[in-house]
């Protein structure tokens, strides 16, 4: 004698949907996360790039005791503070530009001016 079988009972179709609804979230989940991390990125490596822009050309200005700092276009959204610390005998300056994108600090870079 066989058994005749007509289809899934009403259990295994509501194990087959939950297990398919765990990979769903987990699969989602991670494409949210990494596209997170790639906004992240890209937004650190734009930082990076005006607050060494900025650095290159308060160090091409004459030695003073504060500088003028010019967003350029291409940064809309960003924002930049720039600290100057007088060290050793008055001809280095310790220059600190903290880079802030949507009112969030992103990068703080460190660099030297030198009188010569």
């Amino acid at each position: 004698m066989k058994r005749h079988e007509k289809g899934g009972t009403m259990i295994e179709v509501l194990v087959a949907l939950a297990l398919l609804g765990i990979i769903s979230v987990l699969f989602l989940s991670s494409v949210a996360n990494s596209s997170t991390a790639r906004v992240t990125a890209d937004t650190r490596v734009s930082a990076k790039i005006l607050a060494e822009t900025l650095i290159d050309d308060i160090k091409k200005q004459p030695y003073e005791s504060s500088y003028d700092i010019t967003i350029p276009d291409e940064f809309a959204g960003y924002s930049a503070n720039l600290t100057v610390q007088g060290m050793a005998n008055g001809n280095i300056q310790k220059l600190i530009i903290t880079i802030e994108r949507l009112n969030r600090e992103v990068l703080t870079l460190e660099s030297f001016k030198v009188e010569r």
